[in-house]
């Protein structure tokens, strides 16, 4: 049933902070180890293959196979989580992980030159992992916090930390404790996401209790996506923003500012972003738009100033302006999108509509990449990213366009939610 003008104009009770459950506390502290380990991987990943002789390439191949099962296998793992609980499959999926990080930390430690099969192996399992993971994780909020937006919010400025510490944190194990030291500590942080998530395991949750076989579970997650066009039409919008702007933005940025301020000044450059980040964490935790979408993508338009700062040449203080700016606008639309997502969609079903969404957002990102050198040799690296920041704008303003989307509401809060996802009253 729809919620009525009357019900709207009620000022709502105060939601308790997430801080006040202890099951918040328990996943919040799963998701930062996780995140810390993710961090830290990159950084491992890349100094191990260039150690054991691979070059450059074979770290291509390394993140291809990490990257190619979650692609492949995210929307197998969102009817997983909806069949066995989002918390189990997250549990086995930490632990796959912890193991295949100990596997390398042993691997490294014993022989300088770890063959690059092994290396992708065992980063293929690690990427199998995180598809059974992820798409449990946006089903899990609701059910450890009543205040959806501010719980996200928190969830935002953990990962921002994390991203910031993690590759520092790796530099430095690798720097003083070797590589395969640094595995051990990633293995770790795996290991203690798997075991606060435990006291989960018997939290109560909707389980698909059906006999349906794999497909048909599919295709009823595939139903409830494409019968929201304000869903389906943000993903679609997010596909292309990930070949145009999301995949090129990365590599070519960075090379860029690093030849124009230097390895030393990128690296602030990017703790710029991350303090951003922070920033629009905690201001998604206090404003709630009546329209979280609208709101959330106005503030993504200054995600444009990402791509556009190295391309047009800008000083070292604006580009870290610029990058304090568009990581605020990123976090912002983040937390709004994964509430509206939350609040709207049956918990029964969260977890398959989750895995579409992960799997529409990143498909197209190692595209985007891939084709960002030869644009860059044909166009220039400048032009390519002043490109994307002009696409940014004009994809953003089709999103706002779409009526669906442009009148999607904040659900209220505190209300129990029907079989279709929209509030009870």
């Amino acid at each position: 049933m729809s919620v009525d003008d009357a019900t709207l104009r009620q000022k709502p009770e105060p939601l308790p902070s997430p801080w006040r459950s202890g099951r918040f506390r328990l996943f919040f502290t799963a998701r930062s180890a996780s995140l810390l380990a993710d961090g830290m991987l990159m950084v491992s990943l890349t100094t191990a293959v260039l150690g054991a002789g691979h070059g450059a390439s074979g770290v291509g191949y390394a993140l291809a196979a990490w990257m190619t099962p979650i692609v492949l296998l995210v929307l197998f793992g969102g009817v997983l989580a909806d069949r066995f609980t989002p918390q189990v499959m997250m549990i086995c999926a930490d632990l796959a992980r912890m193991v295949a990080m100990l596997t390398m930390a042993v691997l490294l430690f014993s022989s300088d030159s770890v063959p690059l099969w092994q290396i992708m192996g065992l980063m293929a399992l690690s990427g199998a992992a995180t598809a059974m993971f992820q798409p449990g994780m946006a089903s899990m909020v609701p059910r450890v916090a009543e205040d959806i937006q501010k719980a996200n919010a928190l969830l935002r400025i953990s990962e921002a930390l994390s991203t910031l510490l993690g590759p520092g944190l790796a530099g430095l194990l690798v720097a003083y404790w070797q590589v395969s030291g640094s595995y051990l500590v990633i293995a770790a942080a795996y290991a203690l996401s798997a075991a606060v998530l435990l006291p989960l395991r018997k939290l109560h949750t909707e389980r698909d209790e059906g006999d349906a076989p794999m497909w048909r579970r599919l295709a009823t997650g595939w139903q409830e996506f494409r019968s929201r066009q304000w869903l389906w039409g943000v993903i679609a919008v997010w596909s292309v923003y990930g070949l145009f702007v999301f995949g090129p933005a990365l590599p070519l940025g960075a090379a860029l500012m690093i030849e124009q301020h230097g390895a030393n000044g990128y690296g602030w450059i990017a703790s710029a972003d991350g303090a951003g980040t922070i920033i629009g964490g905690l201001i998604g935790m206090r404003v709630r738009p009546r329209r979280p979408l609208v709101a959330g993508a106005l503030a993504m338009f200054c995600f444009a100033l990402n791509p556009l700062a190295p391309a047009l040449e800008w000083s070292f203080a604006a580009t870290a302006i610029a990058h304090v700016v568009a990581g605020y606008g990123f976090a912002f639309w983040g937390v709004m999108w994964a509430t509206s997502v939350q609040s709207h969609i049956p918990l029964t079903v969260l977890s398959r509509v989750s895995a579409y969404d992960v799997a529409g957002s990143i498909m197209v990102i190692p595209l985007g990449r891939a084709l960002a050198g030869p644009a860059a040799e044909t166009f220039g690296a400048n032009e390519v990213l002043v490109f994307s920041s002009v696409m940014s704008c004009l994809l953003l303003a089709v999103m706002i366009a779409v009526p669906a989307i442009r009148a999607l509401r904040r659900a209220p809060e505190g209300l129990p939610r029907t079989t279709e996802g929209e509030p009870a009253v």
